[in-house]
């Protein structure tokens, strides 16, 4: 586990895929290697990054796992209504939604693309067959919502594939989202995630549990650092507490809004703000003039590096921005309302059920939640909290899966 006095300046571990490509291989495995594929799309960065990490550990286990991704939106392409008729994927509407803070549409979207694959059962089926028969799988290990059951029963033929659901949000969002009853096996994150698969009539040999979502291997790496001189390296303070404010890949207006409220608040904190691909919030913030000191970072691909400078975090309830923090040991700001992504609400509810921080109904709140959570009593107990979360995900779906498959070599040799 990264400490939260602790600096990763790593490389990203395991190539990237391009995302251009519907599946990438392995190469060549030897003759007693298991075919595992992964499914994944692109909406939003965590199945992805679930996907990628799993695939680093898993081809790193001599002579276990011939890892495969798939990339379903590129192999369901054809069937795309919505971009036969836009030009743009699904996917991407979802992430441009993202992108420009339209959220409120979030549920809207949801029904709609719910429709429209309950619409192509068939032909979504029919298209992964003709995928798996092609590129045979042992096991098959989905990361995605919404397609479970169109990929369970794609794999419903002679020589069936071992077929598991890896969650990558803490609960589910029922109906048609993650849960169905085809899968196999469910992996959970938290013992939400395990009671909703309960309820849905899975039994407890084929639900398991881990100490949270999958991140990437680097916030699983213990590195040290001098918090201080690297805050006075950047032009920070470096006695000073120190926010980090992100918001995905593209940042978000929402940003400008924090660091106005809690510049003028004069609360002694200082914030570091990450705006990823979006250059022009970052031209907006850097030509801001505060009295606080600011950084200002665009891309980056070592959040985990200013993540283990700050602390505490400022964003959305996302499952993999929440699970980092907490990884860093920070205690978290995340806002909760009806513009929150309707899968993302329990998240809010888990961070305040855990005292792992604060959650306000709207980010106009936010001088007054810094100043909360600042005060030394509420600060010390939030720390506490967030410094006991263990997450060891990464290692435990690995063996999970082992277990997935000794199961099955046993049913095959009775």
């Amino acid at each position: 586990m990264v400490e939260s006095n602790d600096l990763s300046t790593l490389e990203e571990a395991g190539s990237k895929n391009d995302s251009n490509d519907i599946a990438s291989d392995s190469p060549a495995p030897a003759i007693d290697r298991r075919r595992l594929t992964i499914v994944f799309h692109d909406a939003g960065g965590g199945h992805r990054n679930a996907a990628d990490a799993l695939k680093t550990v898993l081809s790193s286990q001599a002579n276990r796992w011939n890892v495969s991704l798939l990339n379903i939106q590129e192999l369901l392409d054809q069937l795309d209504v919505v971009r036969k008729f836009t030009g743009i994927r699904i996917q991407e509407t979802y992430n441009q939604i993202l992108r420009r803070g339209w959220t409120r549409f979030t549920p809207q979207l949801l029904k709609l693309l719910q429709m429209t694959i309950r619409a192509y059962h068939r032909p979504i089926v029919r298209v992964l067959r003709e995928y798996w028969a092609q590129h045979p799988a042992d096991m098959v290990l989905s990361v995605i919502p919404h397609f479970n059951r169109e990929i369970a029963e794609s794999l419903d033929r002679p020589n069936r594939p071992t077929f598991v659901t890896l969650i990558t949000d803490l609960a589910d969002y029922p109906p048609r989202f993650w849960i169905e009853r085809e899968s196999e096996y469910v992996i959970a994150g938290t013992e939400r995630a395990r009671q909703q698969a309960r309820e849905f009539g899975h039994d407890d040999d084929h639900i398991f549990l881990t100490s949270g979502m999958i991140l990437k291997p680097k916030f699983y790496q213990p590195l040290t650092i001098d918090r201080w001189a690297e805050r006075r390296r950047l032009g920070l303070e470096p006695d000073w507490p120190t926010g980090i404010v992100l918001f995905g890949g593209y940042g978000s207006r929402v940003m400008e809004g924090i660091t106005k409220r809690i510049d003028e608040s004069g609360t002694r904190v200082q914030l570091i703000l990450i705006c990823g691909h979006n250059e022009k919030l970052a031209t907006t913030l850097r030509d801001f003039r505060t009295r606080m000191p600011k950084l200002v970072v665009g891309f980056a691909n070592n959040v985990e590096y200013y993540m283990a400078i700050s602390d505490f975090f400022v964003g959305k309830p996302g499952p993999g921005s929440i699970s980092e923090a907490l990884q860093l040991h920070l205690p978290v700001i995340v806002e909760c309302n009806m513009k929150t992504l309707p899968q993302e609400r329990y998240n809010a509810r888990w961070v305040s059920e855990n005292k792992l921080g604060i959650v306000v109904s709207s980010f106009g709140e936010i001088a007054a939640a810094v100043q909360q959570l600042l005060e030394p009593e509420m600060f010390r107990k939030l720390q506490r909290n967030a410094s006991a979360y263990s997450n060891h995900a990464l290692d435990e779906v690995p063996e999970i899966l082992e277990t997935c498959w000794r199961r099955r070599e046993a049913a095959v040799s009775g």
